[in-house]
């Protein structure tokens, strides 16, 4: 891999590592935080529709910064980028934590923060994810990105406990300090680490430009490869479907217990739990020989396992359901990231990871949208009511009382999940887009002769 000989450091796999221990430490604060703000929004507004719309508020940013997020993150320095991004995240919790502190918080300022942290989320995938091609070789990708699936998880599963004991003792203002704290912490793993610039290839310097037209090579170069361009409509359609039914997770769950928001973190934690076994499983593994396999079996499984989320009423159907859920879902994500790193000049990476994170999550702005009033306006009300025809239809799958409306928006979208799996099998040009789209490295091996 390329050292930055000018600069001094901890490199490659250890590099890395520091970078990782700051990551996941940061984000045990920062699930920490989310959680208690979670369930202080809902009990503040009782409304999905609420909570769909914070959510959309932290996907908005990303819809319209990300391609210029990429192009910067491909033309300055990545190291630059990440603690860009990390400072971002510092700015929203503080203002939060002022205002708590002070005893003005109100649940619209949740929306504010979620913007600001939507636009440090822009610059942080793509430029974290572009970073792992430069210091660590071909072959631990997918060691690499288990251990980053790992900061999305791992922190979760102690989170909802340590938020829960805290809380009564520091209070929200205590855990956001903490959390405040922590990004520092991570900054500074930055400063003592060597994240080497990509050496310059010709698939890179292809969309070099104006900053416009930096932006929109990403989406030339994907639509130009049908094959990506397919992998990532499966995760388009995937995304939507469930997005719709994951909007309504937190409220179908304190609804079905009364609040209960011991069981509440008790599904996260699971959740979390399964997580990390699957960050665990694919840091440790190779993975699939043919990693498309694991993005669309991976599909295929997942959402069957969604399903049950609608069909179960207690923390024992929740729980181990969540569990599975999060490990195949580590599944795919390391498998689609490892084929997308091997596919893609890490001068490109950038640019195209930002396109392609853009058309995988175009739905998100919508999906929580459509999940939050369908459940609130028309599942919720048909379900209370035992004339309706839906109550008649699905009373004896989902039960009846407050949530199970929410119910129901699991089960068909699990199911609608499954069958985008399936379709791309289907499609040649997806299942076959490792053997038709070659590496970058011998990409790059073959374009010198090629120009002579």
């Amino acid at each position: 891999m390329p050292v930055d000989r000018n600069r001094t450091g901890v490199g490659g796999m250890k590099g890395f590592t520091v970078v990782w221990l700051g990551q996941i430490i940061s984000v045990l604060a920062s699930s920490m935080a989310g959680f208690a703000l979670t369930i202080w929004m809902y009990q503040q507004t009782r409304s999905t529709t609420a909570m769909a719309i914070m959510q959309v508020c932290f996907i908005l940013p990303f819809l319209l910064l990300s391609p210029i997020a990429g192009a910067m993150v491909d033309r300055y320095n990545r190291k630059l980028m990440m603690m860009i991004s990390d400072f971002t995240a510092i700015l929203s919790t503080v203002g939060i934590l002022i205002l708590h502190a002070t005893g003005n918080l109100e649940f619209w300022h949740m929306y504010i923060a979620s913007v600001i942290n939507g636009i440090g989320n822009t610059f942080q995938w793509p430029a974290y994810s572009a970073a792992i091609s430069t210091m660590v070789s071909k072959e631990q990708y997918s060691r690499a990105n288990g251990m980053m699936s790992l900061v999305d998880a791992g922190p979760a599963v102690l989170s909802p406990l340590l938020a829960g004991a805290l809380l009564p003792v520091i209070g929200l203002t205590g855990v956001l300090i903490i959390d405040v704290v922590t990004f520092l912490f991570a900054i500074a793993a930055l400063l003592v680490v060597v994240v080497p610039q990509p050496p310059r290839t010709l698939e890179g310097q292809q969309g070099r430009g104006s900053l416009w037209r930096e932006s929109v090579y990403g989406f030339q170069y994907i639509f130009k490869r049908p094959g990506l361009l397919g992998l990532q409509m499966v995760f388009f359609f995937g995304n939507l479907f469930f997005g719709i039914a994951y909007t309504a997770l937190t409220p179908m769950i304190l609804d079905r217990t009364n609040d209960n928001t011991t069981i509440f973190a008790t599904v996260q934690t699971f959740g979390a739990i399964g997580g990390i076994l699957g960050g665990v499983l694919m840091s440790t593994w190779k993975g699939f020989k043919k990693r498309v396999n694991g993005v669309l079996a991976g599909w295929m499984f997942s959402g069957l396992v969604f399903t049950l989320l609608g069909f179960g009423r207690t923390v024992w159907v929740w729980a181990p359901v969540m569990a599975l859920s999060s490990i195949i879902g580590a599944m795919i994500n390391t498998s689609n990231q490892a084929i997308w790193q091997s596919k893609v000049a890490p001068d490109a990476q950038g640019r195209v990871f930002s396109a392609r994170r853009l058309i995988a999550w175009f739905t998100q702005p919508i999906a929580p949208l459509i999940g939050g009033v369908l459940a609130d306006y028309a599942l919720e009300p048909a379900m209370q009511n035992a004339d309706s025809l839906l109550a008649a239809w699905f009373t004896a799958l989902v039960g009846s009382g407050p949530g199970a409306g929410k119910a129901i928006l699991f089960i068909v979208c699990g199911f609608a999940s499954a069958v985008v799996g399936l379709v791309g099998f289907s499609v040649q040009r997806i299942r076959t887009v490792e053997t038709t789209l070659p590496d970058h490295d011998a990409l790059e091996k073959a374009e010198p002769a090629a120009v002579s």
